[in-house]
């Protein structure tokens, strides 16, 4: 029986490691993801700093940059022309969302978000990327004179003419009105997929929606940071289930 118990002990230090790296240098099982990152030489505008590794395709960087984008038939205009300072967030966090390989620690299963129903054709979704405190105020900065008629986007627009429109009885306001604080518009704008951090940029502690592509990817190391090595509950309680088995054959 020595030789199962060097099996488990061994099976405690490794798996531990395997789960980790699952989590590092992936793509979401969503709609316009990739399989597997890898270079794109071609990416459009503010898509372009995933260029080296991403989970994004050319086409899908172009789409990213449309008024009425075609990966969601999303409209930016619902209230208006948006102002460009403003809209250059929106398509910089889309790119982020859909080019980004470092994401994998804050990848869920559609079935447990809290918020209700996944997008069609989607398996996977974030959940509280920590978004730098600069990040977040300056998206907010700019979007101050712009409007929109809801707090949370990922759902309840009118479909009924192709693209998002205002739902009946929703008025448009300016930013501040929904979005009061930086926190709210990072974090209620897409159902918590982004969480406010009080972290500063190149912390290693918090992630950067774009960051300067010859100045390499920062996310890498906040993915690396937060990717904990520890064992999960799932695989614990799995070693803890054989270790009794084994110790009522022995």
């Amino acid at each position: 029986m020595k030789w199962w118990w060097q099996l488990l002990l061994w099976l405690w230090r490794v798996m531990p490691i395997w789960a980790w790296d699952k989590s590092l240098g992936v793509c979401m099982k969503a709609k316009h993801h990739k399989r597997e990152p890898s270079p794109e030489d071609q990416l459009y505008e503010e898509c372009i700093p995933w260029k080296d590794n991403a989970c994004c395709t050319a086409n899908t960087s172009w789409n990213a940059h449309r008024d009425v984008s075609l990966l969601h038939n999303f409209s930016l205009n619902h209230c208006g022309l948006m102002m460009p300072d403003c809209q250059k967030h929106f398509i910089q966090a889309i790119c982020f969302y859909e080019c980004s390989p470092n994401l994998g620690p804050w990848i869920q299963q559609v079935g447990r978000l809290s918020w209700g129903a996944a997008p069609c054709e989607q398996e996977e979704q974030i959940l509280d990327a920590p978004l730098c405190r600069e990040d977040c105020d300056q998206w907010w900065a700019d979007c101050l004179t712009s409007y929109t008629c809801k707090s949370n986007w990922h759902g309840g627009w009118d479909w009924s003419r192709g693209k998002s429109r205002c739902p009946a009885g929703a008025r448009c306001h300016p930013f501040r009105h929904y979005f009061p604080t930086p926190a709210d518009l990072c974090e209620k704008i897409w159902s918590n997929s982004f969480k406010a951090s009080p972290e500063c940029r190149n912390s290693g502690r918090c992630l950067q929606k774009w960051f300067e592509p010859s100045q390499g990817n920062p996310n890498v190391a906040v993915a690396h940071h937060f990717a904990s090595p520890g064992p999960s509950w799932e695989l614990s309680c799995t070693l803890l289930a054989a270790c009794l088995f084994l110790s009522l054959l022995s």
